[in-house]
């Protein structure tokens, strides 16, 4: 991989983390829930007296020496971007959205902020994985779980996730109903909107830029 696709697979990768955390102040604003990993991830933040982004970078930091151990082919320029900058763009976020006083107002307009947040959040998890320039520590302790236990990936992802759940529950974090849809459904849907949107997209416009031959693959083979 060349310096110029690298660079286009990580624009792809930052534009993903910039999505999928707008994804995850949606369902915030919608008071839904949010996914199990930020939501442990802010309960803790908020016992320490931190913010989310600083928390959860420094989570990610040790996660990170987990999967360089076990599956360092993961690491890259994604994993970079994507440990360092979702926390923060998830606060930013959650800030310009509650001073718009965006919010869910009964139980319609709450499902229309989890359908919409779910997708969205979902989406840009696919996206930025689809750029296969490394993935966020979290997310990488599924494939890993998927090469050595012999799991399909979406099987694995549910473990994890609810694994995360019940830490959450725990710890008193935001908990809702998006927080279990989140857990059951982000596997499937993510696996979806690989197959469906991110990869085709990703595949098309590094061939306009860089005139690559058709039928290469452009990320692991273990979202199956």
């Amino acid at each position: 991989m060349n310096l110029k696709e690298t660079g286009i697979r990580s624009l792809f990768a930052f534009f993903g983390v910039a999505i999928l955390a707008f994804g995850v102040a949606v369902l915030r604003a919608g008071e839904v829930g949010i996914d199990p990993f930020t939501s442990a991830n802010l309960a803790t933040a908020q016992l320490l007296g931190l913010t989310l982004g600083v928390y959860q970078l420094g989570l990610n930091v040790i996660i990170l020496m987990f999967v360089f151990f076990f599956a360092k082919k993961y690491i890259g320029m994604g994993t970079v971007i994507n440990m360092v900058l979702t926390g923060f763009f998830i606060d930013f976020y959650s800030s310009i959205l509650q001073k718009l006083g965006v919010s869910a107002q009964g139980m319609m307009q709450q499902l229309v902020f989890l359908v919409v947040g779910l997708l969205i959040f979902t989406f840009g998890a696919s996206f930025y994985m689809a750029a296969a320039v490394g993935q966020a520590p979290y997310d990488a302790l599924t494939p890993i779980m998927v090469e050595r236990l012999g799991l399909k990936y979406r099987n694995a992802r549910i473990i994890q996730d609810t694994s995360f759940l019940v830490l959450s529950l725990i710890l008193g974090g935001p908990i809702g109903v998006g927080t279990f849809a989140i857990a059951f459904l982000m596997g499937p849907f993510i696996q979806l909107w690989d197959e469906q949107v991110s990869q085709p997209v990703v595949k098309r416009v590094i061939q306009f830029f860089l005139i690559e031959k058709k039928g290469r693959r452009f990320s692991p083979n273990i979202l199956k």
